[in-house]
């Protein structure tokens, strides 16, 4: 989609406009809590443009996806594939009266991070902001980082209010002094986890700037909690089914994982099974082939929701040895946690970041110190062999995931700052 250029637009509150969600790519495999936001709102009645900085690379789709009916504009993903597109929107950006306050913020920015990608940036803001639809009221980007580094631009050259939902890696790789002056322009942030908050937080303190909102999960979408065979990994023709599901990337811990199988005794009969993509693919796979492991592996590759759900379905127990990065990324609170445990699935989990949150240790699932490779192993061999434990945490799982992470509860604090109608299921 590519709009007629249009002028400094409307402040109304976003429930009466056309509100812009900008974010890094759609649709994508690995962000279903941003589908099931954009989908929610829809459903409220939000009138909605989804600004995407890339063009998808998944393959597959989800079925939440193709439930979405707002037009996607797509940016130049980089400035010399749209030069024509790219000049035209900053020749028009520069005769809007926010022209020079936005180039002025871009030029401090630039100063403190003058590299390629922030000039990249400012040119897809100009695009932005001259696309967008005359009665867009509002801009509300996904991640901190360069999302909202275009989305601000695009804000103080339309004139237009900008609010942020901040995640994980966006919030832990940028720096302070940037955090910082994006949570000041905008008018409000929303963030999923309790540690995020705090930080933020202390970056913007003035009261109700940045909230607390838990991306949660559509129970409506997941059968009742199942109960589980007993496996105990003592029959080599039935082995205890573990299963983890995330991007091949160094703040999942999937190389200490490998390690903590490899420890474990060699009598135990397990089986583990890896869901997703990631650039990290390639060595994971050779590390188990050093380790001989490859025979007790299974590598599926990016699924969708749906498949994911019936493999949880199929599993045991789910494991997830997180970590934070070299750089500082990690992850925020993982959906796909939730999801196992709204199925009933005990997890296994890192101590790290915001997964305390979800996992009580010893009551809810069981949680390791991450990198802690003997922790790992110890706790895997403990949870294999006894079935009955597994279970009891499993449903101690579900339970609280199902009390007091519904996404209608998030959604509905997110309806409020909209100017929306409340959702008929929110609560608490």
């Amino acid at each position: 989609m590519q709009s007629e250029p249009a002028g400094r637009g409307p402040t109304a509150p976003a429930g009466r406009g056309l509100t812009a969600i900008v974010v890094k790519g759609y649709p994508r495999l690995s962000e279903t809590f941003i589908a099931q936001e954009i989908l929610g709102l829809q459903q409220l009645g939000q009138r909605q443009l989804i600004v995407s900085l890339r063009h998808p690379t998944d393959t597959l789709v989800h079925e939440l996806n193709r439930q979405i009916t707002a037009p996607v504009l797509y940016l130049p993903e980089y400035l010399h594939d749209e030069p024509e597109r790219v000049a035209a929107a900053r020749d028009w950006a520069r005769a809007q009266p926010g022209y020079a306050a936005a180039y002025a913020a871009f030029r401090r920015d630039l100063r403190r991070d003058p590299t390629p990608n922030r000039w990249r940036r400012f040119g897809q803001a100009c695009v932005l902001a001259r696309e967008l639809p005359p009665e867009t009221s509002w801009i509300y980007v996904h991640y901190l980082h360069t999302p909202a580094s275009v989305g601000r631009y695009a804000a103080l050259i339309r004139g237009l209010p900008w609010s942020v939902s901040a995640h994980a890696k966006d919030i832990w790789t940028t720096p302070e002094w940037e955090l910082r002056e994006k949570l000041a322009e905008a008018r409000w942030a929303a963030t999923c986890t309790a540690v995020n908050h705090s930080y933020l937080t202390g970056l913007a303190p003035e009261t109700g700037r940045v909230s607390l909102v838990h991306h949660g999960l559509d129970f409506a979408r997941f059968p009742d909690p199942i109960a589980r065979p007993r496996r105990d990994g003592r029959d080599p023709a039935d082995p205890v089914r573990l299963i983890s599901v995330g991007r091949a990337v160094e703040k999942k811990g999937f190389d200490r994982l490998l390690d903590a199988f490899a420890a474990l005794p060699a009598g135990l009969a397990w089986r583990w099974t890896h869901i997703g993509g990631g650039a990290l693919l390639a060595d994971l796979k050779a590390q188990a082939a050093r380790l001989h492991l490859a025979d007790r592996i299974e590598w599926r590759g990016a699924l969708t929701q749906d498949s994911v759900l019936a493999a949880l379905l199929d599993s045991d127990l789910f494991v997830l040895t997180a970590r934070i990065a070299e750089d500082g990324d990690r992850d925020g609170l993982p959906n796909v946690l939730m999801e196992a445990q709204a199925t009933g699935l005990c997890c296994l989990a890192s101590a790290v970041s915001a997964i305390p949150e979800l996992i009580r240790d010893r009551e809810t699932g069981v949680l390791v110190p991450p990198d802690d490779v003997p922790a790992a192993a110890d706790a895997l061999a403990g949870l294999i062999a006894d079935p009955a434990r597994r279970a009891r945490l499993g449903a101690a799982g579900a339970a609280r995931v199902r009390r007091d992470f519904g996404f209608a509860i998030g959604l509905a604090k997110l309806a409020r700052r909209f100017g929306l109608p409340a959702p008929a299921a929110a609560s608490g």
